[in-house]
């Protein structure tokens, strides 16, 4: 049975694309080659073999990921209005996003906010575009007090509710997100309602836990329908509310996701589709180089073994949904070209250059698989030469 294996490496992005400036980045962002530059490199052999870091305009030659395969590696350039897990994960999976969801630098309309307070019979702290980690230790205190969540947003498209886990149940906060979903809708379509639990006290301070959850708006209809029992790792079957994903619990961390990759290669699935986050959660995000490129190098030994793991007929797909440079003045996402590492036994490892679209991603992974790619003519695939 041939399989692909798409491994996302969240906001590992390649360089400005063309249209940056239009997105609010003028500074030219470039994720994985200022994280190199400074920190002085870093040590990633099999990303390097992969030619994922010489696509992000990184001077280490690619040489093959194992005996007898090689590489396709370059850049693709987004086309979707946005700059996010979103929009690149279902631009990957044949559906471009033409109009740009909203967003609220100066936090949400009242007449939405009372909406959600009547559905949910509670006030709310907060409704301003913030950090999630500072938003808790501002009012964490306060939320504990009153039993009121917290509402915040940030430069992407959602609306996220933070609970101390211990005043609101967890089940409860996913209710209140339910709640959100439901009422967010045209002109307030937010891509995303996030459920973001924490625990702590003022004293020791609040930390977030892992039980986010994400959700998004429903996809249209995309490559992963049409495959069906997809196993998807970490954010991704939320990214396309389960549709065409098996069922499972999400994983919350790198070393989560490592772990349920290495039960996936021991399946016999079509796609396994993996979101690593915690590159653009934990250190782009928090404008943290260093612990960025820690991330890379902690990565690299569980692409080592994804590489000797694979299959005569297996596919390896290595890339990024957006930037998130961890060295410009801001802590939000980037509109960054992302790289592209295909990897299959036979091929002659070779330098695609820059190409238009993350289609070709999905579009190549039907072409491995032998079945029908319908979402978008003369996307080409990255097998070819």
């Amino acid at each position: 049975m041939r399989r692909a294996i798409l491994v996302v490496l969240d906001g590992c992005g390649a360089g400005a694309a063309p249209d940056a400036a239009e997105f609010g980045d003028p500074l030219g962002p470039s994720t994985l080659k200022h994280v190199w530059e400074s920190v002085g490199g870093f040590s990633a052999p099999n990303l390097a073999a992969c030619g994922f870091l010489a696509a992000a305009g990184i001077d280490i030659p690619a040489t093959r990921p194992r005996e007898g395969w090689g590489t396709h590696f370059g850049r693709l350039q987004p086309v979707g209005q946005g700059k996010d897990s979103v929009t690149g994960h279902w631009e990957m999976m044949g559906i471009v996003v033409s109009e740009r969801f909203p967003t609220y630098p100066d936090g949400f309309p009242i007449p939405l906010v009372k909406a959600f307070e009547s559905k949910i019979g509670k006030q709310t702290l907060g409704n301003r575009a913030a950090s999630g980690t500072a938003i808790i230790q501002d009012l964490g205190a306060l939320h504990c007090e009153t039993g009121f969540p917290i509402l915040y947003t940030s430069a992407d498209s959602v609306f996220q509710i933070a609970c101390h886990e211990d005043v609101v149940p967890i089940e409860q906060l996913y209710d209140y997100c339910r709640a959100a979903r439901e009422i967010c809708v045209p002109p307030h379509h937010v891509q995303r309602v996030i459920a973001r639990p924490f625990v702590g006290d003022s004293e020791s301070g609040f930390v977030r836990t892992e039980r986010r959850k994400d959700f998004p708006l429903d996809p249209p209809r995309n490559f992963c329908d049409d495959l069906g029992e997809v196993w998807g790792i970490g954010v991704v079957p939320e990214l396309f509310g389960g549709r065409g994903f098996r069922p499972g619990s999400r994983t919350q961390s790198n070393p989560q996701h490592a772990t349920r990759l290495r039960e996936a290669l021991d399946s016999e699935t079509s796609l396994i589709f993996a979101n690593f986050e915690d590159f653009d959660m934990l250190y782009g995000h928090r404008n943290d180089a260093a612990g960025f490129a820690r991330c890379l190098e902690e990565f690299d030994p569980i692409l080592g073994e994804v590489l000797t793991r694979l299959r005569p007929d297996d596919l390896l797909i290595l890339t990024a949904d957006h930037g998130n440079d961890p060295t410009d003045e801001s802590t939000d996402h980037s509109r960054e070209f992302v790289p592209v590492s295909v990897v299959r036994c036979g091929l002659e490892t070779q330098f695609l250059g820059d190409l238009r679209g993350l289609m070709s991603i999905g579009a190549t992974i039907a072409e491995h698989l032998g079945v029908a790619w319908n979402f978008g003519d003369g996307v080409r695939s990255l097998l070819t030469p």
